[in-house]
């Protein structure tokens, strides 16, 4: 009797601590399925996956300060509501499955729209024009797409660029050596090997180029062509499920758009563009 009662008894805390590791994690699924807004206006926290060499959207300073066109939108837009804002730097080619394991709430780095992202996760509104250019040194004598023939090309990996050349191969993927571009985490070390001239071609975001080429010792020595890819859109990138924080960021998108904040922004970094 003792010894079916011993074994009864951890029978019963076997199924008690069954029940509640059962509990928690369909609390822990239901917490994980909820907006993040929720959590993001009671925290006063919100973390944003960036790329902190992409200029100049997001890039440190000599001193290491982060600074950058997106650094300045995003703060903007969650001043309104008191939340602090930590950016987080991450493998570019790695965005989505950050977003996905919840590392952070937000990709927010000169973020193109595209069909293929459109498909796991939820956009805002566009809030900057962009396009992809082919940059090559003036002394290659490249001129256009066609005169890729043959060479090597670079692209950022997992950035829009890199999946307009498999989605157009006419325009670029046919004609280049090997039929598949180089690819690099970050522009910074595709622009090395183009100087280098270890690549002949670059495709890159034009408000990249254009910033880097601008600043620069002799801007001359690169020459920037028009690559024929349809125009984009940056957005902000966020899980499919977070449709009150997109609500909440389309509207201070709309509001800083209005109120002239935007327009200063594209001034402070971009000219008179």
């Amino acid at each position: 009797m003792k010894i079916k009662s011993k074994y009864s008894v951890y029978g019963l805390l076997l199924i008690a601590i069954l029940l509640i590791t059962t509990g928690c994690a369909r609390v822990g699924a239901k917490q994980t399925n909820q907006d993040s807004w929720n959590r993001i206006s009671k925290s006063k926290h919100v973390v944003i996956g960036i790329d902190d060499s992409f200029v100049p959207m997001d890039f440190r300073e000599k001193n290491g300060t982060l600074v950058g066109y997106d650094v300045d939108l995003a703060r903007a837009v969650f001043k309104q509501a008191g939340v602090k804002v930590d950016f987080q730097t991450i493998d570019w080619s790695m965005n989505a499955t950050e977003l996905r394991n919840q590392t952070i709430d937000l990709i927010w780095n000169g973020f193109t729209i595209t069909p293929e992202r459109k498909e796991t996760m939820l956009f805002s509104q566009p809030y900057l024009k962009n396009e992809q250019i082919l940059v090559t040194k003036t002394k290659s004598n490249i001129k256009s797409t066609k005169d890729m023939s043959g060479k090597t090309l670079g692209a950022q990996s997992g950035s829009s660029g890199s999946q307009d050349i498999a989605r157009f191969p006419n325009v670029l993927q046919n004609r280049i050596k090997g039929k598949s571009p180089i690819l690099y985490d970050s522009f910074n070390n595709a622009f090395i090997d183009l100087n280098s001239n270890r690549i002949q071609g670059l495709l890159i975001d034009s408000v990249y180029a254009k910033y880097y080429i601008s600043h620069q010792k002799n801007p001359s020595d690169y020459r920037i062509i028009q690559s024929g890819l349809p125009d984009e859109e940056f957005a902000v990138g966020m899980r499919k499920r977070d449709r009150k924080l997109n609500n909440y960021i389309n509207t201070q998108l709309t509001r800083l758009q209005k109120n002239g904040t935007i327009t200063k922004l594209n001034q402070k970094w971009f000219g008179d563009r």
